[in-house]
């Protein structure tokens, strides 16, 4: 009779991807992880071939996570952006290492940046632009960079500890931007 496998692929992936959450990405190695998880390596390459396909794995539960994230954010502004703008924000203050996996690293062309800011299937980014009164559509993308680099600069300083404007400091903030980008 065989032996039964005590570590799974459900016990490594959900141990990897906690790890990724609490210490980034560049901690998430086949030994820190077999610490993690109580085990050797052995069964982390027994269940996958290599830390890339983990890894590979661990950007989509990331995806995935983000997706979510925004999908539960309560949505209270009026002014398009802003309730995607502070979700952004807030996802990078709750979860630093997960948006710097997202939002700070390099990708392929499947995973540009406004692939997951507008989300698989969820197009938050056309949700937002569908909310501006009488868009000329030959400016939308222009209208979203300039949210873009605004809303990922804010995350990018809370990420580092550099952002200290309380939550109705930046929503008058980005009422205020937005509101000069789409007008």
């Amino acid at each position: 009779m065989a032996r039964k496998e005590s570590i799974t692929r459900e016990i490594i992936s959900e141990g990897a991807f906690k790890l990724l959450r609490e210490q980034g990405e560049t901690m998430l190695t086949a030994r820190k992880l077999a610490s993690y998880i109580g085990c050797s390596t052995q069964p982390i390459f027994r269940v996958y071939e290599g830390m890339e396909e983990l890894s590979a794995e661990m950007f989509q539960k990331a995806r995935n996570y983000y997706e979510n994230f925004c999908m539960n954010y309560e949505k209270k502004s009026n002014v398009p952006f802003v309730d995607l703008a502070l979700c952004y924000i807030q996802f990078a203050a709750a979860e630093p290492n997960l948006f710097k996996l997202l939002f700070l690293a390099a990708h392929d062309d499947e995973n540009t940046m406004y692939d997951l800011i507008n989300g698989k299937e969820s197009g938050f980014v056309i949700k937002e632009l569908r909310r501006i009164p009488n868009l000329d559509m030959n400016n939308a993308g222009m209208i979203f960079m300039k949210v873009f680099v605004f809303m990922h600069g804010m995350a990018c300083m809370v990420t580092n500890g550099e952002f200290d404007l309380e939550d109705n400091e930046t929503t008058d903030m980005l009422v205020n931007v937005i509101s000069s980008f789409i007008s």
